[in-house]
């Protein structure tokens, strides 16, 4: 049993079962066991990679998406070109890079990166340097200005409440002990916000997973983009309704036992996109990743960088591109959201 483990069953011992989201928030943010604040998970030497960690050109086409937006919607000066859960700062280094030729984008923006860890905050400077950036500990620190936003593989981590269905009534999924050991068990009946599509047509058995920790975060984009212009694209895996029983744990690139070992394992849960983009209350484009990708032309940015590889190199590029646009890698199970003030275009990639 880790620590962390220990403390959670005293937690439970002492004032019973805790909501999953309850879970999710110590395994994942717990200050001195959290899985979040004692290790590095990205990279071949962490739990899982992320897009930008597989190839340049994913940041790279997401880079000129956004500019090409923000030159669309007049090219507004001074704007916030930010980053939620940034990472080691590789997606946003493609994008400054990327769109360094787009005249006046560098001049014009504000780079702010939502980002609570020091360790973090540190790699992200050095990774940035000399660039200019900002750090914001919440979103709504974000300056009050058209705002372009990029979140990748963030609100798969925001912590989520589930609901069962019996047959007659909808019981919340708790995490509880028994014999000592974590285990999931139901709430007595509760009434969920029964408007919310997730909720329709319940048969026994069902789960239904909501995610109310994504409402700072919708309001800050929808008041920011909706008042002063601007775009959000948000990148993750899930669907247009979230069906079913989606949370997982992570551990050395390998699914888990999300009770097994409490702060040791990354744990996340699938975008339910419709509701995403109803919280956000703007007009949007949604589509696979791989589509979005290759609207964007990965295809012919993947054959100029292939031209100068040979070997292994170029089979690792041709593998990345592969892993990031086929349809059994994470070109469909990756969705892409894009947001838009009301009135303009969507993104490119998008329309």
């Amino acid at each position: 049993m880790t620590e962390l483990a220990r403390i959670i069953a005293a937690r439970i011992a002492a004032t019973g079962p805790m909501t999953l989201a309850d879970y999710m928030a110590e395994c994942l943010l717990h200050p001195a066991h959290g899985y979040y604040t004692t290790r590095p998970p990205f990279g071949a030497e962490g739990d899982f990679i992320t897009a930008p960690e597989i190839s340049q050109m994913f940041g790279e086409l997401l880079g000129l998406c956004l500019a090409q937006a923000w030159l669309d919607q007049g090219a507004p000066a001074p704007f916030t070109l930010a980053e939620l859960g940034p990472g080691r700062g590789t997606l946003m280094a493609d994008v400054l890079r990327a769109t360094r030729g787009v005249a006046g984008f560098h001049a014009a923006a504000q780079v702010v990166l939502v980002e609570a860890s020091p360790a973090l905050r540190a790699q992200q400077a050095a990774r940035l340097a000399p660039h200019p950036l900002a750090h914001a500990a919440q979103i709504d620190a974000l300056p009050d200005q058209p705002l372009f936003l990029l979140a990748n593989e963030f609100f798969d981590a925001l912590p989520i409440h589930q609901f069962q269905y019996d047959g007659r009534a909808w019981r919340e999924r708790l995490v509880g002990l028994k014999d000592g050991a974590l285990v999931f068990g139901l709430s007595d009946p509760v009434q969920p916000d029964l408007s919310l599509p997730v909720f329709q047509d319940p048969v026994a058995g069902r789960v239904a997973e909501v995610c109310p920790a994504a409402r700072p975060y919708a309001v800050v984009i929808r008041d920011r983009i909706a008042r002063h212009g601007g775009a959000a694209l948000i990148v993750d895996y899930g669907g247009w309704r979230s069906s079913g029983d989606t949370f997982q744990a992570l551990r050395r690139h390998a699914f888990a036992d999300p009770l097994a070992a409490p702060g040791e394992a990354d744990l996340t849960a699938h975008v339910d996109f419709e509701a995403l983009a109803a919280l956000c209350a703007l007009p949007y484009g949604y589509c696979e990743q791989g589509a979005f990708l290759t609207r964007l032309g990965i295809e012919s940015r993947a054959a100029r960088l292939a031209q100068s590889l040979t070997g292994d190199a170029l089979q690792s590029h041709l593998a990345a591109h592969r892993r990031l646009t086929h349809p059994d890698e994470m070109g469909s199970l990756f969705k892409v959201l894009g947001l838009h003030r009301p009135g303009t275009q969507p993104p490119p990639g998008l329309a």
